[in-house]
């Protein structure tokens, strides 16, 4: 078995303003595009894959299998994992994080430095990249990618087609006029030097630059694809689009001048959408896959022990829950919502469905981060404080009410049916009728940010290493309609958020995350469910796969013997 060892890594992210005074770079990276890998035909069948015989000769071709397709191959526009997943081979930003951490390290910028009062930061910029369509990286290319996302009135923010660039907003604090918009201005110092000068201090704001929703693409394909460059993505990664067809497969191959010598290492990439688990674990017993995402926890002691397969885990860095529409009647009630939190069986839903694979939840926020509260109120298993909070709420003779169920496999949720069920008998218990509603997944995600549903479940992974990431996403109100499906807003808990986004002492920003989980837990606008260690599955001719702990990890060095 291998397993990521990140966590410690993470503890040390509470430091992380650390980096903020450190002169950054990467000397595993260089500018020098002289791979000289071969394109192919982008022919999406997987012939041709060498399955372990380890012949230099033949194409390369590895094939992941998911539960869900991508919603949009436009990082900027999405929050799905499936979407980063993708867009993660394809783009790339001015840094990213380290193969199993969250830890910095440049990428398109391979050095960077911050002013001593931590508002300007200076990057030096690789030399020699270019895009897939040919088009030179410059400082001029960083420019127009953050000016589309900051400013929708920008030619290439599509804001009239429907694009909203709402994880920008979430992490830089606004928009383009907006009082809380963290960036003052972009600063072109030269065709391969940028600076961004900030408002005021932002703790996390290198993270935020290694984060896979704000990578480069190419000016020159934003102009000649417009609003369809959500199906036509091209970046400098170490792979190249070829084709999407959807709820099918997405089929990449080798950038041949990729900046990194001897990068990547596979010929083509093929992600393939196949919705069942056990369907997935079947097509990679047969070969028929390379590597598998959301295998049962179940079938996790059957795969450590068959000799063709290799049992992958991710960290802990995740939650599932139920969400609540504090919008809709009966859950703008924060009696009811204390009700089903208390009537829902966390510990039966861990012990049941993750086969020792997960914990139970109480806090929007994984152990480990900076900020943890590990005091806030805890909603134990408790059906007779559930009915009692029922009939203060006046609802003593229960109702009933729509619970959507995510109809694909999640890292925090491989059997998002069986725990609709669990939580429908849990609240038939206290006289809570629960009706099952199943979506496809880009509209359940529409759907729910639009605010259709009354109860919800769905998860999330953090992306940064950062609390705010976790916090600010579901529960500030800025983010209500995008992240925040639960549509909870609650001033006191924005200017908690508001204020450790803008904090520099580490100390002082953990007490202000630990305040806002308190009323968070008070009000309860969702169930928390479970922390859990995700589990994949790889044929074992898969060679240098490393899980990252955000779910979005680079296959550029991942090969096939």
């Amino acid at each position: 078995m291998r397993r990521s060892s990140w966590f410690i890594t993470l503890v040390l992210l509470a430091s992380l303003v650390v980096i903020l005074a450190a002169c950054g770079g990467n000397d595993e990276n260089t500018s020098d595009p002289g791979d000289s890998g071969d394109t192919n035909d982008g022919e999406e069948s997987n012939e041709g894959n060498t399955g372990g015989d380890g012949d230099s000769d033949e194409e390369q071709v590895l094939v992941f299998a998911r539960g869900g397709d991508s919603e949009s191959l436009d990082p900027g526009s999405t929050t799905d994992g499936e979407s980063s997943r993708v867009t993660r081979q394809v783009m790339e930003g001015l840094l990213q994080f380290k193969k199993d951490s969250f830890e910095v390290e440049g990428a398109l910028a391979h050095d960077w430095t911050v002013s001593d009062d931590g508002l300007t930061y200076t990057f030096q910029l690789e030399e020699g990249v270019t895009f897939h369509d040919g088009a030179p990286f410059n400082a001029e290319a960083v420019k127009v990618n953050f000016d589309r996302w900051a400013d929708p009135s920008h030619e290439f923010a599509f804001s009239d087609d429907g694009y909203v660039y709402s994880m920008y907003g979430t992490m830089f604090g606004g928009f383009k006029g907006d009082d809380d918009h963290v960036i003052e201005e972009i600063n072109i110092l030269g065709d391969h030097e940028i600076e961004f000068v900030l408002k005021r201090p932002l703790g996390f704001f290198l993270q935020n630059l290694g984060m896979t929703y704000f990578v480069m693409t190419s000016p020159k394909a934003l102009e000649e694809h417009g609003a369809a460059i959500n199906e036509n993505p091209v970046g400098t990664g170490p792979f190249q689009f070829v084709s999407w067809s959807k709820d099918d497969t997405i089929v990449l191959e080798k950038f041949a001048d990729y900046r990194v010598d001897g990068q990547p290492k596979l010929d083509k990439v093929i992600f393939e959408v196949i919705p069942e688990n056990a369907s997935r674990l079947i097509a990679l017993r047969s070969g028929d896959i390379d590597i598998m995402d959301g295998l049962n926890p179940d079938d996790a002691a059957s795969v450590e022990s068959e000799a063709e397969l290799d049992l992958y885990t991710r960290a802990e860095n995740n939650f599932g829950y139920v969400g609540m529409n504090t919008e809709k009647e009966f859950l703008n009630d924060v009696k009811v919502r204390q009700a089903i939190n208390h009537a829902i069986d966390r510990q039966a839903i861990a012990d049941a469905l993750y086969a020792g694979y997960a914990n139970p939840a109480k806090n929007p926020l994984p152990p480990g981060y900076l900020g943890y509260n590990d005091d806030a109120p805890e909603y134990e298993y408790d059906l007779d404080q559930a009915k009692a909070l029922l009939t203060e709420a006046g609802y003593e003779d229960g109702f009933d009410i729509d619970l959507w169920t995510m109809p694909v496999a999640r890292p925090y949720m491989p059997d998002p049916e069986t725990v609709a069920e669990i939580v429908q008998n849990n609240l038939g218990e206290i006289g809570i009728n629960v009706n099952i509603v199943r979506e496809e997944w880009a509209p359940y995600l529409e759907k729910t940010a639009n605010g259709e549903q009354e109860m919800f479940m769905l998860g999330w992974s953090g992306t940064n290493g950062d609390p705010d990431y976790f916090l600010s996403s579901l529960l500030h109100g800025d983010n209500v309609g995008s992240s925040n499906r639960t549509f909870y807003k609650n001033s006191e808990v924005d200017d908690l958020l508001d204020e450790a986004k803008v904090t520099v002492d580490q100390d002082e920003r953990a007490n202000l995350y630990k305040e806002a989980q308190a009323i968070i837990a008070e009000e309860s606008p969702m169930v928390t469910l479970v922390h859990s260690t995700p589990v994949l599955a790889a044929n074992t001719a898969v060679k240098n796969y490393v899980p990252h702990p955000s779910t979005s990890e680079s296959l550029a060095e991942v090969e096939l013997e």
